[in-house]
C-alpha cells in the first residue's frame, strides 16, 4: 500500500496566513499524513528549501516554472528517498514548446508538469508520480494539460501511474472529462472508502467550497483503497487555502 498526497500550499498568504508563518502548520500536516509521494502546486524556492530542510526524510524533482532553474513555482513530486530509488524524472510545460519554459494557448501563466519513476527498494515494484498545476483560466491549456500527461503516461508502458494536482476545474468540465477519458481516473470516485468533502476553501469555507484538487490513477495497474481530505484546523487556524489530499492505493 502506498500514500499519494497532493497539496496546494499557497505561494504567499498575506497579514496572519503568510507562507512563513502558515509553514510550521503545513509541515505538521505532511508529517501526519506520511505519505509515500507528495505532489506539492504553488512552492517557490523558500517553500522548498523549508521543506526540505524540515521534511530530511524526502527527497524531489521538479523545477521552477519561470526558467526551470529555481525561479517561479514549483510542482515538485516528493518521495521518500529511503523506500525509493527514482530512476527517472523530469519536467514539461503546458504549452506548444514542452521543453523550455514557455506559456502556452490561451493560459494567463506558465505551468509546467513534473514526474519521476520510482522503484521500492524492498519489493521492486515501480509507479510513476506525475504532478501539475494547471491553468486557472485557459481552458484550451487546460484540456491539452490533460492530454499531455495522458500522452507523457502512456509512454511508459503500462507502467503503473499516479497523477496529483491542482488542476482548477470542476468534475464536469471538459478537462476532467479529458483527464478521465482514457485508463486515467478519479481516485475519489474509484476508492471504496472515499470522502466527499471539498479541497478549495480560499479561507472562507462557509462561501467556497469547490473539488479542484485530484488524484486521478491508471485504473488498470492501480487499485485506490481509500482517498481523503484532510479537512482540519492547525492550531486554530487554517494551513492553507486548499485541503489536503491523498489516496491509499495498491500498486
Amino acid at each position: 500500500m502506498y500514500r499519494i498526497l497532493s497539496f496546494n500550499l499557497l505561494c504567499a498568504g498575506k497579514e496572519q496566513r503568510t507562507w512563513q508563518k502558515r509553514a510550521p502548520k503545513v509541515i505538521s500536516i505532511i508529517r501526519e499524513a506520511n505519505p509515500d509521494s507528495f505532489g506539492v502546486q504553488e512552492a517557490h524556492w523558500e517553500w522548498m528549501e523549508t521543506l526540505s530542510q524540515n521534511l530530511p526524510e524526502y527527497s524531489y524533482v521538479g523545477v521552477g516554472r519561470e526558467d526551470g532553474k529555481k525561479d517561479g513555482e514549483f510542482s515538485a513530486v516528493f518521495y521518500k528517498k529511503d523506500k525509493f530509488t527514482a530512476s527517472e524524472s523530469g519536467n514539461f510545460w503546458i504549452s506548444e514548446t514542452p521543453e523550455k519554459p514557455s506559456k502556452g494557448w490561451d493560459s494567463a501563466c506558465t505551468r509546467i508538469a513534473t514526474f519521476v519513476k520510482l522503484t521500492d527498494k524492498e519489493n521492486g515494484k515501480e509507479y510513476i508520480h506525475f504532478n501539475t498545476h494547471l491553468d486557472h483560466v485557459g481552458r484550451i491549456a487546460q484540456i491539452n494539460g490533460a492530454r499531455m500527461i495522458q500522452e507523457k503516461a502512456a509512454s511508459f508502458g503500462g507502467l503503473p501511474v499516479v497523477c496529483t494536482g491542482d488542476f482548477n476545474v470542476f468534475q464536469d468540465s471538459d478537462c476532467y472529462n479529458t483527464m478521465v477519458s482514457g485508463n486515467m481516473k478519479d481516485a475519489r470516485k474509484l476508492a471504496p472508502d472515499s470522502d466527499e468533502c471539498y479541497t478549495f476553501h480560499g479561507f472562507r469555507p462557509d462561501e467556497i467550497h469547490e473539488r479542484i484538487d485530484f488524484v486521478f490513477v491508471d485504473e488498470a495497474t492501480v487499485k485506490p483503497v481509500s482517498f481523503k481530505v484532510i479537512n482540519k484546523m492547525v492550531d486554530g487556524d487554517f494551513y492553507s487555502d486548499h485541503n489536503a489530499i491523498y489516496a491509499d492505493v495498491e500498486i
